[in-house]
């Protein structure tokens, strides 16, 4: 009679234990798509580490061996220039040196002088705020007859930072899109639960539109939460 019993009662539980398991595989089953995708931004403005500035000039004259050493003098004379302005030596890198014959294929009265070299003296630095303080301050090699140009688009300020910035800023997203999230859970009357699925968006690097050697740099996180 009580193995009767015992087997009847350890039969009613494995049905309930078998129900209740029937039930939460139904349930999760059920709300399985009960989900949220939201986004994050962070977003950080951030000066430039590093500056570019390539410095065109040109000389013309009829001799040509002694027209590039008058091109060597010109350089030496905007180095010198440059200087005075607080670079230093291991900052400039000369460019190439192209050379034009005026006189070639033109038709009518001749130009003066028969070549043209061109060359640049590029300025590579991490003396960025130099750079800027140093834009429109050729007077000097003007009075000297030397016209020195920066096309603005060649003129290039860039930030290295980034692997530094990436970790606090991703972490910023996450919590801003889990913010979003949990304020859309609270009006649904619902539980915020776990990450379904998250994705990193690509970083990007935008220059201000009026001062280009600050940085805008921004990332936005999709992130989909379960609903409870």
């Amino acid at each position: 009679m009580k193995n009767n019993i015992l087997a009847g009662a350890c039969i009613a539980i494995g049905l309930t234990l078998a129900g209740l398991f029937i039930y939460l595989g139904i349930n999760k089953f059920a709300n399985k798509d009960r989900a949220v995708s939201v986004k994050g931004l962070s977003t950080r403005e951030v000066e430039a580490d590093y500056a570019v500035w390539p410095l065109s000039y040109a000389w013309s004259g009829n001799d040509l061996p002694a027209l590039y050493t008058q091109l060597e003098t010109v350089t030496a004379r905007v180095k010198k220039h440059l200087l005075s302005l607080g670079f230093e030596e291991s900052d400039f890198r000369q460019g190439s040196v192209s050379v034009s014959n005026n006189w070639d294929g033109y038709y009518g009265t001749r130009p003066e002088f028969k070549y043209t070299l061109s060359t640049s003296l590029i300025v590579s630095t991490d003396k960025v705020q130099l750079v800027v303080a140093s834009q429109g301050k050729e007077s000097s090699l003007l009075k000297e007859g030397i016209i020195v140009t920066t096309e603005k688009w060649n003129l290039d300020y860039q930030y290295n930072g980034l692997p530094e910035l990436k970790p606090s800023m991703i972490e910023e997203a996450t919590q801003n899109a889990r913010a979003v999230a949990q304020k859309f859970a609270d009006d649904a009357q619902c539980s915020l639960g776990s990450i379904r699925r998250a994705s990193q968006g690509q970083f990007s690097i935008e220059s201000d539109n009026y001062q280009p050697w600050v940085k805008h740099v921004r990332v936005v996180t999709t992130v989909d939460y379960f609903l409870e």
